[in-house]
């Protein structure tokens, strides 16, 4: 899977900020939108709790999921509902991974979640974080996951950093089918793999790389640190 064109790439002075505004425009038009963990969003989750939106008619999903409890401090959706759904004063609709059942299990079980709430198979907003390593959601590099075609989620039993848990994880269709995926990354420890995933020619062996929306948009927000081996990134720092 190769990309047709590039991608936009935004370096801000805010791009957590940027990426709230993004899913909050998504939200209130009812979007469904598939969130990513880290850090950075966490920045991002906050400042959409912080904005007095109204998130009721939206679906959130998620991108992976670490195989633990909903509890766990290594869970992507116990950090969401931290930053985001936990400090609004109604519930808005989440659809989480079930991690606490395994890789294999928990894919089939969020297959069949995407089956019954995702209405024509495509999400409006998918949020991405970006690893040192260039993984994306739980795509880890020359890892099987990479190669999946068939389904829009699938386990993985070897995670290819820490915390060394299996996962679960949406497959490059699923997140290419999406109206908009958007990159988020900050700080000088993303810079090489910002360079590797979005350079001209992109680095195939990087798993952002291989992301390539069949029929909508690509954006990739930015810190000026994260964007400082891509002398290409356009500047619209605010």
């Amino acid at each position: 899977m190769s990309r047709a064109s590039g991608p936009e790439l935004l370096v801000l002075r805010d791009p957590a900020g940027a990426a709230a505004d993004r899913i909050i425009s998504a939200a209130e038009a009812g979007g469904h939108i598939a969130l990513a963990g880290g850090s950075t969003p966490r920045a991002a989750y906050e400042a959409v709790a912080g904005s007095g939106a109204d998130l009721t008619s939206a679906t959130f999903w998620f991108g992976d999921e670490r195989c633990v409890a909903p509890d766990h401090d290594d869970s992507n959706f116990r950090m969401a509902r931290a930053a985001l759904f936990d400090r609004l004063d109604y519930e808005p609709a989440v659809r989480r991974m079930r991690g606490e059942l395994g890789p294999d299990e928990g894919a089939r079980a969020y297959e069949r979640e995407l089956g019954e709430g995702l209405p024509d198979g495509r999400f409006d907003l998918v949020l991405l974080g970006l690893g040192p390593d260039g993984h994306c959601a739980s795509l880890f590099p020359h890892a099987p996951a990479l190669d999946e075609r068939d389904r829009p989620v699938t386990g993985v039993h070897q995670a290819g950093m820490e915390p060394l848990v299996a996962r679960i994880t949406l497959t490059l269709p699923a997140i290419g089918a999406a109206r908009e995926v958007v990159f988020l990354a900050a700080g000088e420890g993303k810079a090489d793999a910002v360079a590797r995933a979005f350079g001209s020619p992109p680095d195939p062996s990087t798993p952002a790389s291989l992301v390539a929306p069949t029929d909508g948009a690509l954006v990739v927000l930015l810190d000026a640190a994260a964007a400082a081996l891509y002398p290409g990134a356009g500047d619209a720092s605010r």
